[in-house]
């Protein structure tokens, strides 16, 4: 090659031979030449597209939470427990099926359960060498079971593949032995969506399969599958997960992604997942966004992204509708729709109440699996109603719920279904009511009474009806004034307005008193309607106005308070008192307990001897 550099690279960038053609003319492109530019000493690139963002830190893509938490081991499994023990017992004595029948509602671990039960049944470590339902890590085949990639454990989709053709590839693989596990494990999930023409192909199969095959299937439709299948199978039903455990659960997970969710928050997310880890994961997952600032997550943040409505207000709701204050009611339920609550789950939240109040009036407010204050709510509302006002509440919402969900307008449904509770609130019983038209007695309290039967019809008239005036309600049912603060709230216990009892009892202290007019000093917390809503009551109640101040100074006591310094004088004299404190000498570590009020002895008149009597005549 020659040494002869080219006219091109001359290092002289004024050298004649640089310039070859005239500038003035256009190039071979059809572009007028421009003016060649003093050369840079640092020339520009062009701009080159934007590469695709990666992560600073050079991390992975975000997983989310229901795929980064799936449970690898079955201690992982949470709510299954019954499950896991018989499987337990089952590979600890060698009696395994070889078919596995896997149902639960969406999310309860299905699946999960399908992969773990493929790894337990080809579990090979250096010290394990046969079924074991003890997980480790560094497995085998666990990695490739787990990523759906082992040859020997095949996963189908029994959704999209639910023809017999797909079937007759299983059937022909199964005669072959595993390659490298020890069983070969079929896992057909959503199972109930097979072929009958599939479903029989299998049967023979199944109910003599050779011995190193085993099947898992997965359902959440039980019923859709042959009894005939069902009986070749070992049937596990998953459980719903109870929400104090997916609460935990969830809490344990937020931990550990270093966030903080409070826990009437974590409470709402497992209500609404309705025992559904996955729904539980999701709905964690799209809440933790929410937090800011290393701040927590608040309730009221996921009460709105749920669209909940406050559990607070829909109790008061009940309250109002189960009192029979229809106005009330609908006001109360138009605020909570404008605060974009959904018909439905308001529906949904009063039939809870109404279940919660029952279930509280048999067995206490620790049956209600509720937080302490909806608890006691709910159980002083289970009290002051009854059991068969609370069943005909029941059928009611029942019934309102399909009406709101057929409904062109869902919050126009539910007005008109809390009318309808409102009014049959105070209605009696079908009992209570006959027994009542039998007594003459009016059905409704200061309603007409009812027409008592007379024998025939009168002389000369044929039909003998009796004519029968309505008049309005009498005076009767109006109260008289009550004359005390403290007859004031007997007055609100008789009308079973318990939530507004509690909050006078603990929050008004008296200043002056006088029929028609109450001024007051209201305790820290109390709310803001307290006045409004004690005269409101007060006017209906005793038929006059009622001028209600909580704008006093210096007022006493309240009830609660006043109660709790007469319990402890009370205990404060009986200590005082020698005998007891000799007792209490006598005994190191003694404590006073209960203190209970004995009743004064009964004197009984003397009854006169007969036989003096006799004696005496």
């Amino acid at each position: 090659m020659s040494d002869a550099r080219p006219p091109w690279e001359d290092d002289e960038p004024d050298a004649p031979e640089a310039v070859e053609r005239d500038p003035d003319t256009d190039d071979m492109f059809g572009a007028p030449a421009a003016p060649q530019p003093a050369p840079d000493p640092a020339p520009v690139a062009a701009p080159k597209p934007a590469p695709a963002p990666v992560p600073a830190d050079g991390a992975a893509p975000y997983t989310v939470l229901a795929r980064k938490y799936r449970p690898t081991t079955f201690e992982d499994l949470i709510g299954q427990e019954a499950m896991v023990r018989t499987l337990s017992n089952a590979f600890s004595t060698g009696r395994i099926a070889h078919a596995f029948m896997l149902t639960g509602v969406r999310g309860v671990g299905k699946t999960t359960t399908a992969r773990l039960l493929a790894r337990a049944l080809n579990n090979e470590t250096e010290t394990i060498d046969s079924p074991s339902l003890a997980l480790t890590p560094d497995g085998r085949h666990d990695a490739a079971i787990m990523a759906g990639q082992h040859m020997d454990v095949m996963e189908m989709d029994a959704a999209s593949h639910t023809g017999v053709n797909d079937i007759r590839d299983i059937l022909e693989s199964v005669r072959y032995a595993p390659v490298e596990a020890r069983y070969k494990v079929y896992v057909l999930d959503e199972v109930h969506m097979l072929s009958n023409q599939a479903f029989n192909a299998l049967l023979k199969t199944l109910e003599e399969p050779p011995p190193h095959a085993k099947f898992i299937f997965a359902t959440t439709e039980i019923r859709k599958v042959p009894v005939t299948i069902l009986s070749r199978c070992q049937r596990f039903d998953l459980r719903r997960v109870e929400s104090d455990v997916l609460s935990e659960h969830l809490g344990r997970i937020a931990d550990r992604e270093g966030m903080k969710v409070e826990a009437d928050a974590l409470a709402l997310i497992a209500r609404a997942a309705e025992g559904s880890v996955r729904d539980g994961l999701s709905l964690l997952d799209q809440a933790l966004v929410q937090g800011e600032d290393g701040r927590p997550v608040e309730t009221a943040v996921v009460r709105d992204m749920l669209g909940l409505a406050d559990r607070a207000q829909t109790i008061a709701l009940f309250e109002s509708v189960m009192a029979g204050r229809t106005p009330e009611a609908l006001e109360a339920f138009r605020t909570l729709y404008g605060y974009g609550a959904d018909p439905i789950q308001v529906i949904g939240d009063l039939l809870e109440h109404c279940h919660a109040a029952s279930v509280a009036k048999m067995l206490g407010p620790d049956a209600t699996r509720l937080p302490a204050d909806q608890a006691r709510a709910l159980t002083a509302l289970g009290a002051a109603i009854p059991a068969g006002v609370l069943s005909r509440a029941w059928q009611m919402l029942l019934k309102a719920l399909d009406e709101v969900r057929r409904a062109p307008n869902p919050a126009e449904a539910v007005e008109m279904a809390l009318i309808r509770l409102a009014y049959a609130a105070d209605l009696p019983g079908p009992e209570e009511a006959l027994k009542r038209l039998q007594n003459g007695e009016p059905l409704l309290p200061g309603g007409p009474s009812a027409p008592r039967g007379s024998g025939g019809g009168g002389g000369g008239g044929g039909g003998g009806a009796q004519a029968v005036s309505v008049r309005p309600a009498p005076p009767a049912d109006i109260r008289p004034d009550p004359q005390s603060f403290e007859a004031v709230v007997a007055l609100i216990g008789e009308r079973r307005e318990i939530a507004l009892q509690l909050d006078v009892q603990r929050y008004v202290k008296p200043v002056s008193f006088k029929p028609g007019a109450i001024v007051y000093e209201s305790g820290a917390g109390a709310p803001v309607d307290l006045a409004r809503k004690l005269a409101s009551r007060l006017k209906d109640w005793t038929g006059r106005t009622w001028l209600i101040a909580a704008n006093g100074q210096g007022g006493g006591e309240t009830i609660i308070e006043a109660d709790r310094r007469r319990v402890q004088e009370t205990r404060n004299a009986i200590l005082a008192d020698p005998l007891v404190k000799s007792v209490m000498d006598a005994f190191p570590g003694a404590e006073l307990g209960e203190i209970k009020e004995i009743a004064a002895p009964v004197e009984l008149p003397v009854i006169p001897d007969e036989a003096s009597d006799d004696d005496e005549d």
